[in-house]
């Protein structure tokens, strides 16, 4: 991208727009997820079809996603942003209208096509910010997303629990959200490819850089998916507790993650992003540990949330730091986007595989492992460029493994 200086102003400014971006897409997931028992019934789908549907989002996101960094070079930072959100937004309307799996299954693989090229769009400007900024926004970023994601499903919650047709429900929230997406990129940075700057291949595999950070990205969104997606069964199955009890454990998992996100900025800033990495690794482990031994459903909600606070901040500082790791910032943001998303794909449907030959106890020892992964390999998000201060110093002392420098 061509080098233009802006003022702590504009670039303010451009942290508030960007953050705003990250809840609207957010949003956009909150609304869509808490639709699905309409969308299922709507065409028509047993339990396991609907599964089958579920696996789209992640394909088409995966797919496409490496196509984000030629269109930003392209047509610019600002109007390539602009362009994939309304896309995404829009594309809300897409799953509601399928009257069967195969039409559901294209619109879900649209859905996560826009999903992920706007993801990747949005994450390279705001690591932009940051380096600009000279601090860390991308947890606070990253934590916004989470509240746009809650705000979209207290609104479906409402929707739904009013009867709704969720075609109406979606076709209105993705004009407004569509609406509020445009205004909000108006102040993004506007960014444009330098003239002798080569553009990305349209279609291409992770750089280099990218597959160790994205390793570490994998490791936490793997938790972060087992955890969402069956720390109500584990309470309900292995501890015996209250469907009302076990719903509130995911409620929690995923308070303690937004909370950790919005605060993780000021804790990257003094502690350096491998300090802060190694540390959550080291809390997630203990509480994959906790979980694994829980003899009552309470300690178990103990453990899923140290999950949630151990793994917070780790998406937000891969990003960050696949920014920061080659000449292309989108594309090795891609790169990490396209191992998280695929990650996040393969998670629930792991865990139960190996719960079913063994046991979910068995299953969240893996978690575990995995989590322990974080406090080892976290110094391959290692940002040197940009810290300076207590976060150097922390980094430098905190950081054995070696990783892409900026």
């Amino acid at each position: 991208m061509s080098e233009v200086v802006y003022d702590a102003g504009q670039l303010k400014r451009a942290r508030y727009a960007v953050a705003a971006v990250f809840c609207v897409h957010g949003a956009v997931t909150g609304s869509f997820a808490t639709r699905v028992p309409w969308i299922q019934d709507h065409a028509g789908l047993s339990a396991g079809l609907l599964g089958l549907a579920l696996a789209f989002p992640a394909i088409g996101a995966s797919v496409a996603m490496p196509l984000a960094g030629w269109v930003s070079h392209r047509f610019g930072a600002r109007t390539a942003l602009r362009g994939l959100l309304a896309l995404w937004t829009m594309a809300l309307i897409l799953p509601s209208l399928a009257p069967n799996l195969l039409t559901l299954c294209a619109a879900l693989f649209v859905y996560g096509a826009t999903a992920g090229m706007s993801d990747v769009a949005m994450n390279a400007l705001g690591v932009e910010v940051e380096t600009r900024m000279n601090k860390s926004i991308m947890s606070g970023l990253h934590g916004m997303w989470s509240v746009g994601a809650l705000i979209g499903s207290a609104a479906g919650t409402v929707a739904a629990h009013l009867g709704s047709d969720a075609r109406f429900h979606h076709a209105l929230a993705a004009v407004a959200l569509t609406a509020i997406g445009l205004v909000a990129c108006q102040g993004v940075l506007d960014l444009q490819a330098a003239p002798e700057e080569v553009a990305p291949p349209r279609f291409s595999l992770p750089p280099k850089s990218a597959l160790l950070i994205g390793a570490v990205g994998f490791c936490a969104v793997f938790a972060e998916g087992a955890s969402l997606d069956w720390s109500a069964v584990y309470l309900r199955d292995v501890l015996d507790s209250s469907a009302g009890v076990a719903a509130a454990c995911t409620t929690g998992f995923t308070l303690t993650m937004a909370i950790a996100r919005l605060a993780g900025d000021a804790v990257v800033d003094r502690f350096g992003s491998v300090r802060t990495v190694r540390v959550g690794g080291v809390v997630a482990a203990l509480g994959g540990l906790l979980v694994v031994v829980a003899p009552h459903p309470v300690i178990a909600m103990c453990g899923f949330a140290m999950l949630g606070l151990g793994i917070a901040v780790v998406v937000p500082l891969a990003f960050a730091a696949a920014g920061r790791s080659g000449p292309n910032p989108s594309q090795a943001i891609a790169g990490v986007a396209t191992i998280t998303y695929t990650s996040g794909l393969i998670a629930p449907s792991a865990i139960g595989t190996l719960a079913d030959a063994t046991s979910l106890v068995v299953s969240f020892g893996l978690v575990t492992v995995l989590a322990c992964g974080l406090a080892v390999f976290a110094g391959v998000l290692r940002t040197e460029g940009r810290e300076t201060g207590a976060a150097a110093s922390a980094d430098a002392a905190g950081s054995a493994a070696p990783g892409p420098r900026s």
